[in-house]
């Protein structure tokens, strides 16, 4: 990336592609961080393989996953969609204990990897939104999650970082990838329909 910041309404149309990403029983178990600050960004690069498209994006975005689902939690959740809907405070009282009878015996590891797989969702529609934007964006898990969880403070909020989104445009001059041929497994081998 070369550094040239994302136009602030571009930016906020790939987060609101990521806000607006479904998420199983609309509970959204997952904070996106938006970072810009070129001091943190050289730090994260730091417990993050010192690879450069950190310090050289202009936005680095960090979806942090709930480390559990708790009752506070998605009674939180279910209490602010009833007043936003205008419905009764207790609407989605026996939901919310169906659901909660469900997670709780699977125990606080399903529920953590659970909640990762909520944040790609949402950190898929922001790739999407970006390159709708036509804006460069580097999907990427090779990051220390514990040096970054600390660095952010994520284990206070019951937080744990699961993926990072370095937004910005391409270096072409400098970018060895950008005149390849892009390759991904060809769709006869891909992909199978099951009739």
């Amino acid at each position: 990336m070369n550094g040239q910041q994302v136009p602030q309404e571009k930016l906020d149309y790939i987060l609101e592609a990521a806000r607006y990403a479904p998420s199983s029983s609309g509970l959204q178990p997952y904070k996106i961080f938006v970072i810009s600050d070129k001091k943190k960004l050289e730090v994260i690069r730091e417990f993050s393989f010192n690879q450069s498209q950190i310090t050289d994006c202009s936005h680095l975005l960090v979806w942090a996953a709930w480390d559990s689902y708790s009752a506070d939690r998605v009674g939180d959740v279910f209490l602010k969609t009833s007043r936003e809907r205008g419905l009764p405070d207790n609407t989605y009282e026996d939901y919310q204990k169906m659901l909660l009878g469900i997670y709780e015996p699977l125990g606080k590891e399903w529920q953590e990897n659970r909640c990762a797989k909520q944040a790609y969702i949402s950190f898929g529609l922001a790739i999407a939104a970006a390159a709708e934007q036509k804006v460069d964006a580097t999907p990427m898990e090779g990051f220390d999650n514990v040096k970054l969880d600390e660095f952010l403070c994520l284990n206070e909020l019951g937080l744990k970082s699961v993926v990072i989104l370095p937004v910005g445009y391409r270096d072409e001059a400098n970018d060895w990838l950008v005149n390849l041929k892009k390759w991904r497994t060809p769709k006869e081998e891909f992909l199978t329909f099951v009739n």
